[in-house]
């Protein structure tokens, strides 16, 4: 298989804590999803999960012409029942190590945007992207079902939307990507990474402790009842003042003189 591509990760320390930024490299094929790639990203987000100074995980693709353009067509293309279950199924488990991140994960989206790409953006928190930003689920077009974390985009953009970006297999623009939720924030070709500061400012602004509740919290909800959720909630609530957090946080309102 083609093994073309790596993926990069830069720590930058604050003082209100560790933010990582995630670049998928593999910028003459358009960031394309290799397998080298797929085992990067998967222990790059294992080692990140460790790391108990992280607060925020900022994720991108190299250079301005592509988030992730899908997986590799070549590899793609070499592949036997065998191994496109082993391709996969990696590709699954990366995703799910970037999803199991116990910080917020930022998707920062220029240029195509689709296939695995898709796949993996959606595994994010949430999205900002700019005007060059094309979204899309091509694989019916090349003859395969488009599968794993695709399960993601009903979640994000109704099961119409879906239906009809997998089954077509056609393209969406980014002002669609922002109509139909895929983008929350959509942004000119210049400002993509002061939006996505303002969400990173407003992370490390609040309890670090709490943030990584609230994550925890979400995944749980995904799969729970309501009454079930609830309960977990509760717990979640409960554990928030074990640690100390909330009187720390709350301390200089608490301070504050009463308004008249």
């Amino acid at each position: 298989m083609d093994d073309s591509g790596h993926v990069t990760v830069e720590l930058e320390d604050t003082r209100s804590g560790r933010i990582g930024r995630i670049v998928l490299s593999n910028e003459r094929k358009r960031n394309a999803i290799s397998p080298g790639v797929v085992g990067e990203l998967r222990r790059v987000c294992e080692n990140l999960a460790r790391d108990d100074d992280l607060r925020v995980v900022v994720l991108g693709g190299a250079g301005d012409k592509a988030f992730a353009a899908g997986a590799d067509i070549r590899v793609l293309a070499g592949l036997d029942p065998e191994s496109a279950r082993a391709f996969i199924t990696g590709l699954h488990r990366a995703i799910d190590a970037l999803r199991g991140l116990p910080v917020p994960v930022i998707g920062r989206l220029r240029g195509h945007c689709t296939g695995a790409g898709m796949e993996i953006a959606a595994a994010c928190d949430f999205r900002a992207g700019d005007t060059s930003v094309v979204i899309g689920m091509p694989e019916v077009k090349v003859g395969i079902p488009s599968v794993i974390e695709a399960m993601l985009l009903p979640g994000l953009i109704g099961w119409g939307k879906t239906r009809e970006l997998l089954l077509t297999g056609v393209n969406a623009s980014a002002q669609e990507a922002l109509a139909m939720g895929f983008l929350q924030r959509l942004c000119g070709p210049g400002d993509l990474d002061a939006t996505i500061d303002t969400w990173v400012a407003d992370i490390l602004d609040s309890g670090p402790r709490a943030v990584r509740s609230q994550k925890a919290l979400l995944r749980k909800w995904e799969h729970l009842s309501l009454a079930d959720g609830i309960e977990a909630s509760i717990d979640h609530f409960v554990d928030a003042y074990k640690t100390g957090e909330p009187a720390e946080c709350m301390r200089p309102f608490a301070e504050r003189p009463p308004q008249s």
